[in-house]
């Protein structure tokens, strides 16, 4: 991975190089930022341009022979440690790591929920188990094979449990040219302990701007399409990727009629609906959901009389202009609500048919049992 391939971050990029120049590599660095904004490839660019033999001012030459074994995820002295499902005990992330190398590969900007794809998870738990932390400080008290440092690449720390305490000590005297990488999401969910003893690298969600040149220029997107889904993505590459992927045009469709389908509380084209959204599997439910979400919000920003904030296609937009004058600031939140808490069952393999058909009556209930504006009703038929 090198920094060319990653993108937008220039900042976080002339950063990391300048660490390297000037000499003051720190041995424990958390990459910290939110899903989608590459803290991953990053992380492993940065390892990559460390042990590089022929540096170049801006990226590793990608070319000698430490580049290519870190372009296949093989070099001896790159270790990875990230949360897994174990099946036994005595189950460590070198377990999965042809799992994890393949997973990498096709998208270095993975989640969770797409490295669970290429696991037999069984629904359990994913967590770094105490095997798993025996597992690192015994790999990495051993000499270096090739290179100057070895490096470890700790994916999602935050799912490092008590067990985690086991590493204090590794971290905070680690082995000569040691480095640790610890890539998280959340700074809450990480061990104090942890915490306490890495130098932090903030970085912040993609631009809309980034995501829509990306899209462009690798997949070849439409500029109107790349801007609504970078608009919507939230930053998050892996969302854009999974919107672009999935034609988002069918979801606003799909949405809009029900949320038409709820205003007029039509039961039978709601039992049809539930029973289409419980087939499209999971990710695309989640999806579904999220763009739901967007719409909502955008509902929310011209409530509040910044309809100049609003940035969708005409149908999109016109959509929600109309949708909007039928509902008001309680009405949204309210909607909105349910939908983040749709978006938080789905995740955890709630029952779709009762999912879908809860939050339709929910919907219904908040649309048409609170007083609405007289003369609207045409607005959504």
């Amino acid at each position: 991975m090198q920094f060319s391939e990653i993108v937008g971050q220039q900042e976080v990029k002339a950063h990391l190089l300048q660490t390297v120049k000037s000499g003051r590599i720190s041995h424990a660095q958390l990459f910290l930022g939110p899903e989608g904004c590459g803290s991953l490839p990053l992380a492993m660019a940065y390892a990559q341009y460390i042990a590089c033999e022929n540096r170049l001012e801006a990226d590793s030459c990608g070319e000698c022979a430490s580049c290519r074994k870190y372009a296949k995820l093989i070099h001896p002295d790159l270790h990875f440690s990230y949360p897994f499902f174990a099946k036994h005990k005595d189950d460590t992330a070198v377990t999965f790591i042809e799992e994890w190398r393949e997973a990498f590969l096709v998208n270095p900007y993975l989640n969770l929920d797409e490295w669970r794809e290429h696991l037999d998870s069984d629904n359990k738990q994913a967590n770094i188990n105490i095997a798993e932390c025996h597992q690192i400080i015994k790999k990495l008290s051993l000499k270096s094979f090739e290179g100057e440092y070895k490096v470890l690449i700790m994916w999602l720390p935050e799912y490092l449990d008590k067990e985690g305490n086991t590493l204090l000590k590794i971290i905070e005297e680690p082995p000569q040219k040691t480095l640790f990488l610890l890539v998280a999401q959340n700074q809450d969910q990480i061990l104090n302990t942890i915490l306490s003893r890495t130098q932090l690298v903030k970085i912040n969600r993609l631009s809309n701007e980034d995501i829509k040149r990306y899209l462009i220029e690798k997949y070849l997107a439409e500029p109107e399409k790349a801007a609504q889904i970078a608009y919507l993505s939230e930053g998050n590459i892996q969302t854009a990727l999974t919107m672009f992927n999935g034609e988002i045009n069918n979801n606003f469709g799909l949405f809009s009629d029900w949320l038409r389908m709820c205003f007029a509380n039509k039961g039978t084209q709601i039992a049809d609906f539930v029973e289409t959204a419980s087939k499209l599997g999971r990710e695309n439910q989640k999806d579904f959901i999220r763009y739901g979400m967007n719409i909502i919000r955008e509902c929310l920003i011209v409530l509040s009389g910044a309809s100049d904030l609003v940035h969708l296609p005409r149908a999109e937009n016109d959509f929600v202009i109309n949708f909007s004058k039928i509902i008001d600031l309680a009405k949204t939140e309210a909607m909105y609500n349910e939908l983040e808490k749709a978006h938080y069952h789905i995740e955890r393999n709630a029952n779709p048919k009762i999912l879908f058909l809860d939050v339709s009556l929910q919907i219904v209930k908040i649309l048409k049992f609170n007083t609405l504006p007289q003369g609207t009703q045409h607005i959504v038929n």
